[in-house]
């Protein structure tokens, strides 16, 4: 296989793991969306027509040059146990968004990390031993032979807690942390993670660098769309798989909370979705007339690009269709909601309004 079918394919593993993740913790609808348009009189969102992909940095910028953890330390897993660590030199962080993985790089601890998960996916972790390269599974033996002094995962991973057993019965700590991805989660997830590295004081600085870009997100949004002069623009979270499979997210799906980050209303919501996740009509989205589109890049591949998408019947009449108005933005980034939560949101928020 060549560098480029391999990275596709590798792309197209970590959007399937992704999204089955979601559809386990959230639940999916099969009930197709009826909904009515944006009711609202203010004039129309102020927004940058066409498509664009929203990026980040490659690789995650560590808060601090290599600090040293201070250990041992005892810590509260999610699971109950109280666990303690008195080593970070080998740490294996596994989880379905690639949050610890990443949040490990960011603390300064990149070199101490000797396993990672499959969305754990950019330059800097390339050469460390993926476990769970079909997106979910991990292997116990694998684990072990890695002699990690500490291990990072949560229940986003199946069987987390058959691992649990039986890495803690080959005298391996392991901390459970929780499973919950959003806006709101992501400072806890940043300090508990740093915590049971002995490196709280890199953890705090983490925190406050993400919450001042979340802020500078924020500020990115128009004068005229805080003020009411303009309604806040309609963006739909599609997720694709091929033109067979097409998924609008709701409330909870993760993306409504960054859309709302930068000043959007998630169309999904605002279409009265109960479900995080819903099976999408034709119908249905030319009536939640969304004013643009936000994808995954591996999905947006998958159904041949923008000029593919606009085949999907719905799309071309939809605001956001007839303006080409897709934006899209890496597989493992998009919803990792970890220290790049900040950066994803101002990527997007150049993005929307092309700033």
């Amino acid at each position: 296989m060549t560098s480029s079918a391999a990275g596709i394919q590798r792309s197209r593993t970590v959007v399937a793991a992704v999204l089955a993740v979601l559809l386990v913790l959230t639940g999916c609808s099969t009930q197709p969306l009826q909904v009515a348009g944006p009711s609202s009189s203010a004039a129309a969102p102020s927004i940058a027509p066409g498509p664009r992909t929203a990026t980040v940095a490659a690789d995650p910028v560590p808060v601090s040059p290599a600090p040293v953890p201070s250990l041992p330390v005892t810590v509260h897993s999610a699971d109950g146990r109280d666990v303690t660590v008195r080593d970070a030199s080998r740490i294996v962080a596994l989880d379905r968004y690639g949050t610890y993985g990443t949040t490990v790089f960011a603390l300064g601890l990149g070199s101490h990390l000797v396993g990672r998960d499959i969305a754990t996916d950019f330059p800097a972790a390339s050469h460390i031993p993926d476990l769970t390269p079909d997106g979910s599974t991990a292997n116990a033996e694998a684990i072990i032979a890695l002699r990690p002094t500490v291990v990072l995962t949560d229940t986003t991973m199946p069987a987390a807690s058959t691992l649990v057993t039986q890495l803690t019965a080959a005298g391996i700590p392991v901390v459970l942390g929780n499973p919950t991805r959003s806006v709101d989660s992501t400072d806890d997830t940043l300090r508990a993670v740093a915590k049971a590295l002995g490196v709280p004081a890199a953890g705090d600085e983490l925190v406050r660098r993400t919450d001042d870009q979340i802020a500078q997100a924020r500020a990115m949004v128009p004068a005229s769309i805080t003020s009411g002069a303009h309604r806040r623009p309609r963006i739909a979270f599609l997720y694709a798989r091929g033109t067979g499979l097409l998924i609008l997210g709701g409330r909870g799906s993760g993306a409504d909370a960054l859309i709302s980050l930068i000043g959007g209303v998630d169309a999904g919501t605002a279409a009265g979705l109960t479900d995080p996740f819903t099976s999408l009509t034709s119908e249905g989205l030319i009536k939640a007339a969304p004013d643009a589109l936000l994808m995954m890049t591996g999905g947006l591949t998958s159904v041949g690009g923008v000029a593919g998408l606009l085949t999907v019947p719905g799309v071309a009449q939809t605001p956001a269709g007839r303006s080409r108005t897709v934006i899209d933005m890496a597989d493992g980034q998009l919803l990792s909601f970890g220290p790049r939560t900040g950066e994803v949101a101002i990527a997007l928020a150049r993005a929307l309004y092309a700033r």
